[in-house]
């Protein structure tokens, strides 16, 4: 066995040589063989099959690119049409104030509701407009229908107010017909009807009268619409009063602030304790 390896390894190069001619040989006989024409015909099949699966797989890539592309394109013009139209939705309710005829409000600053927090107790609304524009505390906050409430602090480009519908909220009114005064309250509940407090049972107040806001406000301009008078009923000394608001709170967008109201003559007598 070791002269068979020996011999092997010393002719190696030989027998390697024949090996090969007859491999060729085979080759050359068989190149019209049916078997070989099938192996022919297969591995072409194998390689149409690999490369279809191969492009398949660079056209998905591709096509989820191209998806990406426009959905980001969508979204690009989806934002640009959904700010058209709040822009053109904020110029109709500008212009809709501009042209109602019951408020001036070429003296007033205008301002846009961004924030709202509506709670049974504790309702705040916030507008884009802070000292900036010249918001100040204690502004009355106002639409075209009627009071909305008051600026209670303010930031550089926003402000807080506190309408009508808020527990903590007063304000001096008056009857329109009967100039019965009182003082504006709302005492939670449904955010349509506020109550007026301190109308002595003489008074001869009616249902429906309008109540407007009056000289006796400490932050108020005076005449703004606050309600009608849906409810009267008689206490001990006061009547109970209940007033359908004038705003609907529930569909306010755009308000107007009115310039602060500075009275320091009339504080300054109002506060004078001096006898004469």
């Amino acid at each position: 066995m070791s002269k068979l390896f020996t011999l092997f390894f010393k002719y190696n190069n030989w027998l390697l040589f024949l090996l090969y001619c007859s491999i060729a040989f085979l080759f050359m006989r068989l190149q019209d063989h049916e078997m070989l024409a099938k192996l022919r015909t297969g591995g072409i099949e194998f390689t149409s099959v690999i490369n279809e699966k191969l492009m398949s797989f660079s056209s998905l890539f591709t096509l989820k690119n191209e998806n990406d592309r426009l959905m980001q394109v969508n979204t690009d013009l989806l934002s640009r049409v959904l700010s058209l139209e709040t822009a053109a939705v904020d110029e109709r309710n500008r212009r809709k104030i501009l042209a109602d005829t019951t408020v001036n409000a070429s003296g007033f600053i205008m301002a846009r509701i961004v924030d709202r927090k509506f709670s049974d107790r504790e309702n705040i609304l916030v507008i884009d407009a802070g000292w900036k524009k010249g918001i100040q505390k204690n502004m009355t906050v106002l639409v075209p229908e009627g009071l909305v409430g008051r600026v209670t602090s303010v930031s550089e480009h926003y402000a807080r107010v506190m309408p009508v519908i808020h527990t903590d909220f007063r304000v001096s009114v008056v009857s329109d017909s009967t100039s019965n005064m009182g003082v504006l309250t709302w005492s939670e509940g449904r955010e349509s009807i506020a109550q007026v407090e301190h109308i002595p049972i003489s008074s001869h107040l009616k249902l429906n009268e309008r109540i407007v806001t009056s000289d006796f406000s400490t932050f108020s301009i005076r005449g703004i619409p606050v309600g009608r008078v849906i409810r009267i009923k008689p206490d001990n000394l006061f009547y109970s009063v209940d007033v359908r608001l004038a705003v609907d709170f529930s569909s306010l967008n755009q308000v107007l602030i009115a310039p602060l109201k500075i009275e320091p003559e009339k504080i300054e007598i109002s506060s004078d304790t001096t006898n004469n």
